[in-house]
C-alpha cells in the first residue's frame, strides 16, 4: 500500500517563515514553520490523508498500533526512523545525543528518580539513541558540527585576541584540552563569562573582510544570544557549509547546531537531547559533559553511495536506517532485490521537486512536489518513474530501514 500522509509543521521560533510552505506548495502564514515530521513519533505523528484506506485511523501511529502486521510487516515492533523537513532561519541550540548505552542508563535513572516525563529538566524521554543525518535542499545549509583540532582554535584565538590579552584564560584552558575548556565554559564562572564577552567584543570589532567562518559565527551568535557560553564553544567547532545535495552525519556524542537552511533530516525516533547553550531550555552541564565525545575529527560530511545513475544512498553504518535520493531523468528506476537499492521494511517517501510515480507489487501512486506517502513492506520492489510531463526535474527522498 502507498498511504498518503501529511502533517502540520512545528512552529519553533527558529523556523523559516517561507521555506517549508514554498516546498510543500502551501500558504505562507507569517508564522515560523521549523519542522515537518513524517513518521509515527508520538510528538507529532503523521496524519493519514485518506483514513478509509486504513480502517478509519487518523494518524500513522494509530494505524500501526491497530494493525502492526499490515503496517510494519512481520518481526517489527515499530518504525525505526523519523523523517523530517527542517527549515532553520536562526540557530538551533548547541546539542548532543547519547549512545544506546547512555540513553538506556539515563532513562532508567530518571525513571527510578521519579522525574516526570514532561518535566522541562528531564534529559531522557526514552531509552533510545538519536543518530541523525541531514541532506541540504537549499543552495547552502549552514551548521556547526564536531570539535576541530585544538591547534586550529588556538591559532584563531591568537589572531582574534590581537595582543589584547583578554583571551589569555581561554588559551590556558585550550592547552589543557577540549574537555577542560568546555567544562570551564559551560560551568560559566566569572572568568568564563568575561571571556565570552571578550570574544563577542573582539569579533564585533573585526572588519567584515577579516572575518573567518568561525568568527562570523561568533558575531551572529553574540547578537542572538548575548553572554551565552555557546558563543565561545562555537570557536572550538567546525563551521560546515553544505551545498544542495550534500549531507552530514551526526553520531552519538557529536556536538552540533544547525544555523540556517532547508534540509531533509532522517533520525532515530528519539527525543533525547542534551543541550549546551544557545537556548532558553534546560542545560544539564554534568550530563552534557558525560555524553560529549571530545575527540577532534574532520568535519562529519557524509558522502553517499552512488548506486546508479540518479540514485544515491545515505546510510551511516549501524544506525538501522538509510535515505535514498532518486533524481528522475525520464527512465524508471527499480528499488529492491531486483533493482539498484533495497527498501528494507516500511518506508516513507517525499517528493521535493517535480512529480514521480511509485509503482509497487500491489498498487501505484503519484507524488507531486511536497506530497509524501508511507510504503508498506508488501509493495516489495518499488519502481520510481519520473513524470516527464511536468517539465521539471523530479526528486524523491525515501527513508527506509537498513
Amino acid at each position: 500500500m502507498f498511504l498518503g500522509i501529511t502533517n502540520t509543521p512545528r512552529d519553533y521560533a527558529w523556523g523559516s517563515v517561507t521555506a517549508i510552505p514554498e516546498l510543500l506548495g502551501r500558504t505562507v502564514t507569517g508564522a515560523p514553520q521549523a519542522e515537518l515530521w513524517l513518521g509515527a513519533h508520538p510528538g507529532s505523528p503523521s496524519v493519514v490523508v485518506n483514513p478509509a484506506m486504513v480502517g478509519g485511523a487518523d494518524t500513522l501511529r494509530d494505524w500501526i498500533a491497530a494493525e502492526p502486521q499490515s503496517a510494519l510487516g512481520p518481526d517489527r515492533t515499530g518504525l525505526p526512523f523519523l523523517l523530517k523537513v527542517l527549515a532553520a532561519a536562526a540557530p538551533l541550540s548547541l546539542q548532543a545525543h547519547p549512545t544506546p548505552e547512555q540513553a538506556r542508563e539515563g532513562f532508567e535513572r530518571e525513571e527510578a528518580a521519579g522525574v516526570p516525563i514532561d518535566d522541562p529538566a528531564r534529559n531522557y524521554k526514552d531509552p533510545f539513541p538519536k543518530p541523525e543525518l541531514v541532506v541540504a535542499l537549499s543552495e547552502r545549509f549552514e551548521a556547526l558540527s564536531g570539535f576541530r583540532p585544538v591547534a586550529e582554535t588556538l591559532a584563531e584565538v591568537e589572531t582574534l585576541d590581537a595582543g589584547s590579552g583578554r583571551l589569555g584564560p581561554l588559551t590556558v584552558h585550550l592547552q589543557h584540552g577540549l574537555e577542560d575548556t568546555v567544562r570551564w565554559l559551560e560551568t560559566a564562572d566569572s572568568s568564563a563569562l568575561a571571556v565570552v564577552q571578550a570574544v563577542s567584543d573582539l569579533a564585533a570589532a573585526l572588519p567584515d573582510e577579516a572575518l573567518t567562518p568561525n568568527t562570523s559565527t561568533v558575531r551572529d551568535l553574540a547578537t542572538s544570544y548575548p553572554g551565552d557560553p555557546g558563543i565561545v564553544v562555537s570557536l572550538l567547532m567546525h563551521r560546515v557549509t553544505l551545498a544542495a545535495g550534500e549531507a552530514m552525519y551526526l553520531p552519538a556524542g557529536n556536538i552540533h547546531a544547525y544555523l540556517d537552511g532547508l534540509g531533509i533530516e532522517l533520525m532515530a525516533p528519539s527525543d533525547n537531547v542534551l543541550r549546551g547553550g544557545l537556548t532558553p531550555k534546560h542545560v544539564d552541564v554534568p550530563e552534557l559533559l558525560r555524553v560529549l565525545d571530545f575527540t577532534a575529527y574532520p568535519a562529519p560530511v557524509l558522502a553517499p553511495e552512488r548506486v546508479d545513475a540518479g540514485v544515491e544512498r545515505f546510510a551511516p553504518e549501524g544506525v538501522g536506517f538509510a535515505l535514498l535520493r532518486v533524481t528522475g531523468d525520464g527512465r524508471p528506476v527499480g528499488l529492491g532485490s531486483g533493482g539498484v537499492a533495497p527498501l528494507v521494511g516500511p518506508s516513507i517517501a517525499i517528493c521535493t521537486a517535480g512529480a514521480v510515480t511509485l509503482v509497487g507489487a500491489t498498487s501505484a501512486t503519484l507524488l507531486r512536489q511536497g506530497e509524501s506517502c508511507y510504503i508498506t513492506p508488501d509493495e516489495g520492489d518499488v519502481t520510481v518513474e519520473a513524470d516527464g510531463g511536468s517539465g521539471l526535474a523530479s526528486t524523491v527522498f525515501i527513508a527506509t530501514g537498513a
